[in-house]
């Protein structure tokens, strides 16, 4: 029996064969910075490369590649005593330069006395983002955190005040401080913190690995420990943090792997 994957994104929508057995299926754009759902028959393990994923009760899971990652990888399904290899072939993207200034010289070249508190925000933030729970809302449609023009987009290498700095891993939506902000996804709330360099920042557990990051808030509509409702006010549009101006950062990441928000398997951009 024939399978076919279906790779749905903001771009291109295709169909291949993966599998002839046992069956499977992947939703999600083969691109730098994607993230991959998929569903394998109960009772399956699947690997990405030698990780394995966790497995939902009906067989789902998720995975996906960061900015700059290799883009040849397989899955690894196990079933009945049997193993099934299959390649993937992601595509490479190439990224814009964007030139931001005006940004205050303590967020470029921080003074000394704030590195401590930097690496402990470092720290705070990769402990939360490691949380796996069993919350099966990565698996619904998203939505828009905010309302917007798209102000910045990931993967986009950054030049503060003409000096290089790491690429922007978030997508940016452009408005006026005080804007609401609403969950994209049910979840749980990891993470409510006015951390250095993200000005207030809230972080949401959405499942399997998978967080929306929230940055540069001017309040919080919830608190850590919170279930949250899919578009449910949690927070409103700031400009703390290292900012030109009001907009809200949006990011995704797989634990620590950061991926690209717009390439949300069926989210709608304005």
């Amino acid at each position: 029996m024939k399978v076919w994957v279906k790779a749905l994104s903001l771009l291109a929508s295709v169909s291949f064969a993966l599998f002839a057995q046992p069956a499977i299926e992947l939703e999600g754009q083969l691109t730098q910075g994607s993230l991959l759902r998929g569903k394998a028959a109960v009772g399956s393990k699947v690997f990405f490369n030698d990780i394995e994923l966790p497995l939902s009760s009906d067989g789902r899971f998720v995975f996906g590649i960061g900015r700059d990652a290799p883009l040849k990888h397989q899955l690894t399904v196990q079933l009945n005593g049997e193993k099934y290899i299959k390649p993937l072939t992601f595509t490479a993207r190439q990224y814009d330069i964007q030139h931001v200034n005006g940004v205050a010289q303590k967020y470029v070249t921080p003074p000394a006395e704030v590195t401590e508190r930097i690496r402990r925000d470092n720290q705070q933030v990769r402990a939360v983002r490691e949380t796996v729970s069993g919350l099966p809302f990565i698996f619904d449609t998203p939505i828009m955190p905010a309302k917007g023009r798209i102000s910045g987009v990931y993967g986009s290498q950054r030049v503060f005040n003409g000096e290089p700095r790491n690429p922007h891993y978030g997508l940016d939506v452009a408005a006026p401080v005080g804007a609401p902000v609403v969950a994209p996804l049910s979840g749980k709330v990891l993470l409510a913190a006015d951390l250095y360099y993200s000005g207030l920042t809230l972080i949401i557990d959405h499942g399997f690995g998978i967080s929306s990051t929230f940055m540069h808030l001017s309040r919080f509509d919830v608190a850590v420990g919170d279930n949250i409702e899919q578009g449910q006010k949690i927070a409103e549009v700031g400009a703390t943090g290292r900012v030109t101006g009001p907009h809200l950062d949006w990011r995704i990441n797989w634990q620590q792997e950061r991926l690209d928000p717009a390439l949300l398997p069926g989210l709608k951009l304005p």
